[in-house]
């Protein structure tokens, strides 16, 4: 009979030795590293390693099994597996371990972790409040590394395979981004903070619940919100009605109107206001403002078409006057983010509405809002309906309740997995067959990292966030009842995200996807991805889709990643930064019209997240360009955005654009000042704009843009 061959573990207990795990190990980091996926060497490596063992007269332990694996990867040519080994093992050891955090944090302390720091433009890092936020949440990456994720997801994460967002939020039962169903709020009522909240009576009031309710809202998630003026313009009226009903006691019928006209015109000026001044100062919980969404429509034959009409024509008043700061020199604001619909009345054709967009034009020029939506796209590609993004790009996918009507409001997302394509195609290293190989292992690999995510919230009771489950902001759940219904069906959704489709090209085609070559294999890829996504659809019932990565700081990882496994490739890993999603290369030279209508067919492939920009210079004095451009929005691209530079230097009072310099530091070209503190860098980072806080790879990626006008 043949010994039993034993191995000792780590734990210094005696156990079977098992050479299928070395096996199984190797071609995972085959998957992981090379691409290479030949189990024939595995099996050798494995049996190789099972004779050494035999002929070790003393018992191997599994350190030392796993030096021999390493070593006979080197031995068989195969470095980047033996190098995806070592990462697999480090990040096994790393789940071991009970605290790994300390560097990280103390780095934060001292300021010297600049990766976390600048991870987020929206949160100023150097902040007490704010390192709270950001320690927590490397103290909940720790453990969301070491206990709920699965090794070989986490060793591809940090393989720069894909990126599991948003990881230090993984361990609490939150999710992404949504809709506030902010209609229900207020007209049946709501509770904040254990008070009882009942509808308001007015237009003031309305807005000043409406603030309370996004900040408790941006408390509870991790993602952005937004809400619609159309749920806001019931209490306009409401505040009308009440005015009205006072002065025709005392005026007549002719005079109560004009004075209730009057009144009504005071609080909406200061009801937006009040939503214009708390989404611009408070902070919520995660440490930074929330990422808040207004979005402008005015639906024509509405019974408050009227009202909607005049809160979109004072928020944009109010936002192009712009704010102070703390000197009392003229500032723009980040939030709330403005997204205006672009419908027949108000597409600059002689509609009835169309001086609310020329005065929408005129704040483009100067606050780089609102962005632009196109009611005729939307309609197209969502079964007749318009609606919001949730925060920046995410797009919802049509739902239909059980009488049969299409909700939005009150939906969610669950959360994002982005694929790094680039890699996709380093690995291929221009072989197109082994390029769809490698994809699709990789892309069963982001299907399992979402589902991760998706089984991390079910289970969860509605009584973690009130607020969102109970009280009316996504539904009203009893207390303890578990919110697993709102996952399933379709109802909310899960992202599958994408970085580098330039890069990709110029990878594999050694072009840039806007030649006609990489544009026929960017768009196969990019169909094939969002084919990929209604499969698992099919499969689970549950909400995939395609969502076009806004990556701030993690197009600036990948790249980090691959450049360090592949080299310095031209056109590739050359610079700091991967291109965000499908976009053109900030640095080709492209007519604006010309790269609007590039990007939209990918915005009809990408419906679960989609977003264009153009850059343009100082316009203020040419709006019928601007006009014309947004009449183009309307007729051709789902959702776009217009990019200027409206920079302030506190010590000299220059406005225009503050400059950057070789070492990527912003200067101000009048007075030389590169104090950040004295200075306000207004820019579109990745769908919202940030101010002055980027790490280096953004801000080479922003010095680099080129005009399109």
């Amino acid at each position: 009979m043949k010994k039993q061959l034993n191995i000792i573990k780590r734990d210094g207990s005696i156990a079977e030795f098992d050479k299928t795990k070395i096996e199984n190990a190797i071609l995972k980091a085959m998957k992981y590293g090379s691409g290479i996926y030949e189990e024939e060497i595995a099996n050798e490596i494995a049996n190789q390693i099972e004779v050494k063992c035999n002929e070790n007269p003393h018992l191997s332990t599994v350190n030392q099994v796993e030096d021999m694996v390493y070593e006979s990867l080197i031995n068989h040519k195969h470095e980047l597996t033996a190098k995806a080994y070592e990462g697999y093992r480090a990040v096994q050891s790393f789940k071991r371990e009970v605290n790994t955090t300390d560097d990280s944090i103390l780095g934060l302390l001292d300021n010297s972790n600049e990766d976390v720091i600048n991870e987020n433009s929206n949160k100023n890092g150097l902040l007490a409040s704010t390192q709270r936020d950001l320690i927590a949440g490397e103290v909940s990456k720790d453990i969301a590394r070491r206990k709920l994720i699965p090794a070989h997801i986490a060793h591809a994460h940090d393989e720069g395979v894909l990126h599991y967002h948003d990881m230090d939020y993984a361990i609490q039962p939150i999710h992404n981004c949504m809709l506030i169903n902010l209609e229900d709020m207020l007209s049946n009522g709501t509770v904040i903070s254990n008070k009882l909240v009942e509808s308001p009576k007015s237009f003031t009031t309305a807005c000043t619940v409406t603030t309370q309710i996004i900040a408790q809202i941006a408390s509870g998630q991790y993602g952005g919100n937004s809400i619609t003026i159309k749920h806001i313009a019931p209490f306009l009226r409401v505040s009308y009605d009440k005015y009205y009903n006072k002065y025709i006691q005392k005026y007549s019928e002719e005079m109560a109107k004009e004075l209730a006209e009057d009144r009504m015109m005071e609080e909406l000026k200061g009801g937006i206001q009040t939503i214009r001044y708390q989404l611009s100062t408070l902070y919520t919980s995660n440490g930074q403002s929330p990422f808040s969404t207004i979005y402008l429509e005015i639906e024509e034959g509405h019974e408050y078409e009227r009202e909607m009409a005049l809160i979109c024509e004072e928020m944009i008043l109010q936002r192009l006057e712009g704010m102070k700061n703390y000197k009392g020199q003229e500032v723009g604001e980040e939030f709330p983010k403005l997204v205006y619909l672009l419908d027949e009345h108000n597409c600059l054709e002689g509609g009835k509405y169309d001086y609310i967009t020329k005065l929408a034009a005129k704040c483009s020029t100067k606050r780089l809002v609102p962005d632009y939506q196109s009611a005729k796209i939307m309609k197209k590609n969502y079964e007749g309906n318009t609606f919001p993004p949730m925060g920046c790009r995410s797009h919802l996918s049509p739902w239909k309740d059980e009488n049969g009507n299409y909700k939005w409001y009150g939906r969610f997302n669950q959360g994002v997995i982005s694929l790094n394509l680039v890699q996709v195609a380093l690995t291929a290293n221009k072989d197109m067959d082994k390029f769809w190989e490698v994809l699709d292992e990789r892309l069963e690999l982001c299907k399992e990292a979402l589902m991760v995510r998706h089984d991390l919230l079910k289970g969860v009771i509605s009584d973690v966030s009130p607020i969102h489950w109970q009280h009316g902001g996504i539904a009203r759940l009893k207390k303890g009842e578990k919110i697993d219904s709102l996952l399933e069906n379709g109802y909310s959704t899960l992202s599958l995200g994408y970085v580098g489709v330039y890069e990709m090209t110029q990878a594999m085609l050694e072009v840039s996807h806007t030649t006609k070559e990489g544009e026929q294999f960017a768009l196969k890829v990019m169909n094939y991805l969002n084919d990929t996504c209604q499969k698992w659809k099919d499969e689970t019932g549950l909400g995939f889709g395609l969502y076009g990565t806004p990556g701030e700081s993690l197009t600036s990882r990948f790249c980090r990643i691959d450049k360090q496994k592949f080299g310095e490739i031209k056109n590739v890993t050359d610079r700091m930064y991967y291109t965000n999603s499908y976009h053109v290369h900030v640095s080709e030279e492209i007519d604006a019209f010309e790269k609007l209508k590039f990007e939209s067919q990918f915005h009809d492939i990408s419906l679960g997240g989609c977003i264009s920009y153009i850059e343009v210079p100082d316009m203020s004095k040419n709006l019928p360009a601007v006009e014309q451009i947004i009449n183009y929005i309307y007729h051709n691209i789902q959702y776009a955005e217009i990019n200027t530079k409206p920079d302030i230097c506190y010590s000299c009072g220059f406005t225009g654009e503050i400059k950057l310099d070789k070492d990527l530091e912003w200067y101000c070209p009048n007075c030389g000042n590169k104090d950040k503190n004295e200075m306000q860098v207004m820019r579109r980072t990745c769908g919202y704009i940030g101010a002055n806080m980027w790490g280096k790879g953004r801000t080479q990626e922003i010095g680099q843009r080129v005009l399109h006008l």
